[in-house]
């Protein structure tokens, strides 16, 4: 794998312009996160791909870029959003019937179709499963054109790791390797306490195989790497999301400008190789 899938430009001929959505599900994920299933009331917005974002609008306070979570249907939109301020909070409170802007999709995506024929290992961090679980879907909808498969999630408490049933269902199924860890252990957890890192440790890799897609903080995503990078695996084969402020999406507003790129349409996914140089810059 050389490159990353290219940007997947909206068609809508007005891009600021948000699309009316209504919330047609809530779901509480966590104690501070909820997934949402949006309908189009209009004109939808075209299908995104995993790895893209949309821009959300909360009327009356503004709008936020949110990864998509999942997309069951062409017109139907799954997000996954944690809440961290004004915005995120009247979406996470959102009730089902609300109506919601939707701009997008942004971005680019994960290299799911250079994927193909290889093993994949997929690394997760908190809230980093929510852009992750789309790469799980496009897998087990084709999953005999995969190699091995493994889902590295770390959280910091057994009740932080989101979409649980779902963790359950694929371990369960044995389609794809599922290993857990949370940082601090509780009466109830019965599994592994520790780091991603520690996690991934226990992973057999196959370097010459091995493309690998991680989300999560930047100082989790760098351990993972240079793992990963240690273990024979090419930093052109490793895929990672940047999160930055953005503000526009189309790369007009600067916001999100990281040394000579717009992560919002340059990113947010970059290759370890690509990526490496700008986390490095100090300040950046």
């Amino acid at each position: 794998m050389t490159h990353l899938a290219d940007t997947q430009e909206p068609t809508r001929l007005k891009p600021m312009q948000p699309a009316l959505y209504q919330l047609t599900e809530h779901a509480r994920e966590t104690k501070n996160s909820v997934t949402i299933t949006l309908a189009p009331l209009g004109d939808p917005v075209p299908q995104g791909m995993p790895g893209q974002f949309n821009m959300l609008w909360a009327w009356g306070l503004g709008e936020i870029p949110i990864s998509i979570s999942a997309v069951p249907s062409p017109d139907v939109i799954v997000h996954t959003i944690r809440e961290v301020g004004a915005v995120s909070h009247a979406l996470c409170a959102a009730k089902p019937g609300t109506a919601i802007g939707v701009r997008g999709p942004f971005g680019n995506t994960w290299p799911v179709d250079d994927a193909r024929g290889h093993d994949v290992v997929i690394v997760a961090g908190g809230i980093g499963m929510a852009p992750l679980r789309p790469v799980i879907h496009a897998i087990l909808a084709d999953r005999s054109a995969f190699g091995d498969v493994t889902l590295v999630v770390g959280a910091r408490h057994a009740k932080d790791l989101l979409f649980r049933g779902e963790l359950d269902g694929w371990w369960r199924s044995q389609s794809i390797r599922v290993r857990t860890i949370v940082d601090e252990s509780t009466p109830d957890w019965r599994g592994n306490v520790g780091i991603v890192t520690q996690e991934l440790r226990r992973v057999t890799v196959d370097p010459e195989r091995t493309v690998a897609m991680v989300c999560g903080p930047e100082i989790m995503m760098r351990f993972v790497a240079n793992h990963l990078i240690d273990e024979g695996v090419d930093p052109e084969g490793i895929a990672v999301s940047m999160e930055r402020n953005m503000q526009c999406g189309i790369g007009q507003c600067g916001h999100c400008q990281l040394a000579g790129d717009f992560v919002c349409t340059d990113g947010p996914v970059y290759t370890w190789q690509s990526a490496l140089p700008l986390m490095e810059v100090r300040e950046l």
